[in-house]
């Protein structure tokens, strides 16, 4: 929560901080004005003493991704629904909550913000998004590159008013554009009717999102102001969404300008100054130097998804086959100090495509494609610089992504999945499960046809007495995947190698169905050998390809299986996952018994 602070820094220091990371976006002029007006806005908060807190993570945080309604009932609001639901079945699962754009907005799921300051009434209000926070860190979405084309900003815009009439970016219609690169194939500037005449307005996503505009400072500054309200309100995660787009400048690609990267940098210190236990994240769906870039020097985001992941670890579990995700490992640079990868597989949006360029060949790209389809998939599409067309993502319920391999649906879709889960939970950095992801949710055809949105068929609303009555059923896909994940994610916390940024090393065994890599405690007192059987066949795992210690014991956390002779060949079942370690933590009190493995694992 935002605090007051009885002793600040001075006006001189704040400046000495802030200023060498906005000269290079603004002059001098704008900056004269700027700076008194960032330093009053912030200046009660600031603490005097804002050391680095280098302990926002350890292996304990697991997160939630959520939309406020993703279940609902008739006796509560969505809101509240979410918060029973998660007091009920995830209290000692995870230990913070993404809840999705809250916001009144237009389109697009929320992310066409109307009011950043307001919860949308249909789903609650502000005492019910803090009522979550005093049980589970919560993620806010700042979605900064833009607002709903009804927000208040935009309507001042139109009626030639400040402040709005200064907040957006207009050009000439036939002003050359096809430098920029955008995830839509619509167009990017939109014929708006104005006080002022016909203007043309920047929307990179729709023309109901219409970009602001941070040449002006004032824009940079209705954001902080956003940013405090939010830190206020409980957020300990700030989701940067869309953020690569910031800063537009003609004949560039508009996407990672140097005054994007300097802008969140301000960001970042700003916070750093009010509440240094509070993290940032970008969200850049971009191929993975890219993605990189947004660590800065250990001075812009706190952590970064991991986009390379969803597309490599789908096609490699489509394929049966590890090659390309060992080839993505080796390529991953640990994260700097005081920074993490935020890991996922699936989330609201789709399953994106860009990571996978330079890794994938065409005719493997081709498969993946072909078999998403048929497997109910809608494929989105976005312009490029030539004027022709690429898939951008893959818009799908991973559960139903993972029916099947490139030959076809079979029997494997459960154990499958849960593979996809455990890899995912295993590597460095900090996991976060989409709500569909533990409820085993399909694809929502109706909702997509509803809508008419592809993004929609992987964003159900599950009825709460629906989905209490699956999750009751010890039969359903349901009650199964999320008793088995919960049980892994229970044991996982508890590892010290699985810390964030503990030790990861790439493996290289024989078969090349098999996935394996070492995580090791930032102690070094334990290990932890992940294997994982990405096919649909049993294989065979020679101990003596990991090199374990022989003066330690090995034991399986997963299944409890103890490994005594380290030279023996051990029989992975199909999709089978170990997690091989010489040092468990493990309390069994908080955790339930597992799912019949037998079923699991049927050979």
């Amino acid at each position: 929560m935002l605090t007051t602070s009885k002793a600040t820094i001075s006006f001189e220091r704040f400046t000495a901080k802030v200023y060498p990371l906005l000269k290079s976006v603004y002059s001098e002029e704008q900056l004269d004005n700027l700076l008194p007006q960032l330093y009053d806005l912030t200046k009660e908060h600031l603490k005097p003493h804002s050391q680095e807190d280098l302990g926002k993570w350890d292996q304990d945080k697991i997160l939630l991704i959520t939309y406020g309604d993703s279940i609902c009932s008739d006796d509560a609001s969505p809101l509240q629904t979410l918060h029973q639901f998660l007091n009920t079945r995830l209290a000692d699962v995870v230990t913070g909550v993404h809840i999705l754009p809250f916001f009144p907005y237009s389109s697009d799921d929320g992310f066409a913000v109307i009011d950043f300051l307001k919860v949308n009434p249909k789903l609650g209000n502000w005492a019910d998004v803090e009522a979550i926070g005093r049980n589970f860190n919560l993620m806010f979405d700042l979605v900064a590159n833009h607002v709903s084309s009804q927000s208040a900003w935009f309507e001042e815009f139109r009626q030639n008013q400040l402040p709005g009439r200064d907040y957006f970016i207009t050009l000439p219609e036939d002003t050359p554009t096809a430098d920029v690169v955008r995830p839509r194939s619509s167009s990017l500037l939109t014929p708006v009717d104005t006080a002022k005449g016909l203007k043309h307005v920047w929307t990179t996503f729709s023309a109901d999102q219409v970009d602001v505009d941070y040449s002006n400072p004032d824009v940079f500054l209705e954001f902080v102001k956003i940013i405090l309200a939010y830190v206020r309100h409980g957020a300990r995660y700030i989701r940067l969404d869309a953020v690569g787009f910031l800063w537009k400048s003609l004949n560039t690609s508009c996407i990672h300008l140097p005054e994007t990267h300097k802008l969140i940098q301000t960001f970042r210190e700003i916070l750093q100054m009010v509440d240094p236990g509070i993290a940032l994240i970008t969200e850049t769906n971009v191929p993975n130097r890219e993605n990189l870039s947004y660590f800065g020097d250990r001075n812009e985001a706190h952590m970064i998804y991991n986009f390379s992941l969803p597309p490599l670890l789908l096609n490699a579990l489509m394929q049966g086959r590890a090659d390309h995700l060992k080839t993505w490992m080796m390529s991953m640079p640990p994260a700097p100090i005081g920074c993490a990868y935020f890991n996922f597989t699936a989330s609201h949006d789709g399953i994106g495509l860009r990571p996978t360029e330079g890794l994938l060949g065409d005719h493997e790209f081709k498969t993946l494609i072909d078999t998403m389809r048929s497997f109910g998939a809608q494929i989105s599409m976005r312009s490029k610089a030539d004027g022709s067309e690429s898939p951008y993502e893959i818009n799908i319920s991973l559960f139903d992504a993972l029916q099947g391999t490139a030959q076809g649906p079979d029997q494997w879709q459960i154990e499958r999945f849960i593979c996809s889960q455990t890899v995912m939970m295993s590597l460095e950095g900090i996991p976060a499960f989409y709500i569909h992801s533990l409820l085993a949710t399909p694809n929502d055809v109706e909702g997509m046809k509803a809508t008419g949105h592809n993004r929609s068929i992987n964003r159900h609303a599950w009825d709460k007495q629906r989905l209490d009555a699956l999750l009751e059923d010890p039969e359903s896909s349901q009650s199964i995947v999320l008793a088995e994940l919960s049980r892994l994610i229970k044991i996982r916390r508890q590892q010290k190698a699985f810390h964030p940024n503990a030790t990861q090393y790439t493996l290289h065994p024989e078969n090349p169905a098999i996935f394996a890599f070492w995580r090791q405690s930032i102690a070094r007192d334990q290990s932890i050998f992940s294997i994982h059987n990405l096919s649909d066949q049993c294989h065979t795992l020679r101990l003596s390809e990991l090199n374990l210690v022989n003066t330690d014991s090995w034991m399986d956390l997963i299944s409890g299986e103890s490994f005594d002779n380290l030279h023996a060949v051990y029989e992975l079942k199909p999709y089978q996952s170990v997690w091989l370690t010489n040092r468990p933590y493990y309390d069994s009190s908080n955790i339930p018994e597992r799912v019949d493995l037998e079923f699991l694992y049927q050979a």
